[in-house]
């Protein structure tokens, strides 16, 4: 929707409709064979699917912009809105201040060429060499869009002008929302059409493309000398050049917080790239208790947040399912429906607690692998997450039951009972599997908090 807004979509001024979509998919043009890359629509409910204007609005609801809807359609995944959109306001989102009007960033961009550059992560000193390089050989103006991405995007944008002072003088740097498509090539083309719209003539990219609107420049292969600096390949033998660092020798150093070599990076880029990933045990991470009524889950989240709140630094909120129903989730009753939502709004709080650095343990039943893996995928986008299986057998379930709640189920007073006359979908992705009838508390915390040293979320202490 910003995207369109913003004018960063020429020529679509609108979401598609089923002919252009289908023109798209199958040949990569719009109707009157105009190149375009990738299917741009609108999914919306069926109750409104057939007005004549909708209106769109962000997560605070507040409008954001009018569809007028055209030509609606609908597929085998459901109906979509089809038109037009105008803005319902003053433009909004992320950085806002920082993002004219494409129109407006190509009429202050200098005659000749302009090269685009559009990262996803920060740009250290072997992407600026190239950047650099490529600029001097076509005699370029540079234009840097970052890709507003991920959970604070920011933070890119922060990166991105960091590195200011080593791009060339009077360098354009506009942050566009343009998230990753899944289909490399698609995603490429539609980076160079966005690109272009902001006034590109030429993309850095390592993706070879056709049909694309400017010319694709492949980022020349820069190396390391004994100096460390970062030269064209052409101009350092081969018995000078010095190793890199790799994507996964990068990824180790930030998970574990050290600090990154000068030759790989400055320090000004360095501090935000520590900001955007932080080591893994700085970041966030949830931890979510799963199994039948009276398997533990309850008693192991309390035991796990006691030994946390000890031993690490980060705050840690406890979201048991009992105490949660009475209060988030109040008002919900025992339906399949009412236990997404029970679950997926647990995991919503969670995610939040994860974002902002926090420990996040939840204890609910969650009965359904479709919950369980809701969750999970909207943890991971902000930090880290562990499902663990507490196996306690039913019988041993019932053994325990101090509210009398499976003797209620087994007579019938107690309908929709999970594990007696509601499912429980056995996790199959469980990252740990607990059966608190052949296991002490303390020993099935520590192969808890083990699993959580293992993976770098927590460091390692020592318990008198």
């Amino acid at each position: 929707m910003e995207l369109l807004l913003d004018g960063a979509f020429p020529p679509l001024r609108g979401f598609l409709a089923a002919a252009e979509v289908e023109s798209v998919r199958s040949r990569q043009r719009l109707r009157g064979d105009v190149p375009w890359p990738e299917p741009i629509t609108l999914p919306v409910p069926d109750e409104i699917a057939a007005a004549d204007e909708i209106e769109l609005r962000d997560v605070e609801g507040a409008p954001v912009a009018l569809i007028r809807n055209e030509t609606p359609w609908r597929d085998e995944t459901g109906a979509h809105a089809a038109g037009p959109v105008q803005a319902a306001g003053e433009p909004t989102g992320a950085l806002r201040r920082m993002r004219p009007p494409a129109a407006d960033v190509r009429a202050k961009l200098p005659a000749g060429p302009v090269l685009g550059v559009l990262p996803e992560e920060p740009l250290h000193h072997r992407e600026l060499a190239q950047v650099r390089e490529l600029a001097a050989e076509h005699h370029a103006h540079v234009l840097v869009l970052p890709r507003m991405s991920g959970p604070r995007p920011e933070l890119l944008v922060q990166a991105v002008l960091a590195a200011k002072p080593e791009l060339p003088d009077s360098t354009t740097i506009v942050p566009v929302p343009l998230v990753r498509r899944a289909d490399p090539k698609r995603d490429a083309l539609l980076t160079a059409h966005v690109a272009a719209a902001y006034g590109a003539t030429h993309l850095i990219s390592e993706c070879p493309l056709e049909q694309s609107p400017i010319e694709v420049l492949e980022p020349p292969e820069v190396v390391r000398d004994q100096s460390d600096r970062w030269r064209p390949a052409a101009q350092v033998a081969p018995a000078e050049r010095r190793p890199g660092l790799s994507a996964e020798r990068l990824r180790e150093l930030l998970d574990g917080g050290e600090d990154l070599p000068g030759w790989f990076t400055s320090a000004a880029i360095a501090e935000q790239q520590r900001k955007l990933h932080p080591p893994l045990d700085r970041r966030g991470f949830t931890v979510l208790f799963t199994g039948l009524s009276g398997a533990g889950k309850s008693t192991l989240a309390r035991a796990l947040r006691d030994e946390l709140a000890q031993h690490d630094h980060r705050a840690v909120t406890l979201l048991d399912g009992d105490v949660v129903r009475r209060t988030l989730c109040e008002g919900l009753g025992f339906s399949a429906e009412d236990r997404s939502r029970n679950v997926r709004r647990i995991g919503f709080v969670a995610a939040e607690v994860t974002r902002h650095g926090g420990t996040a343990i939840c204890a609910p039943i969650a009965p359904y692998r479709a919950d369980r893996d809701a969750v999970r995928r909207t943890v991971q986008e902000v930090g880290g997450f562990v499902l663990v299986y507490v196996a306690t057998p039913l019988t041993e379930c019932e053994r325990r039951d101090r509210k009398g709640l499976y003797r209620k189920a087994r007579t019938g007073s107690l309908p929709e009972f999970t594990g007696i006359s509601a499912p429980y979908e056995v996790p199959e992705n469980a990252d740990l599997v607990l059966d608190t009838s052949k296991l002490s508390q303390d020993a099935a915390v520590g192969r808890v908090v083990t699993l959580l040293r293992e993976r770098g979320w927590v460091r390692s202490w020592t318990t008198e």
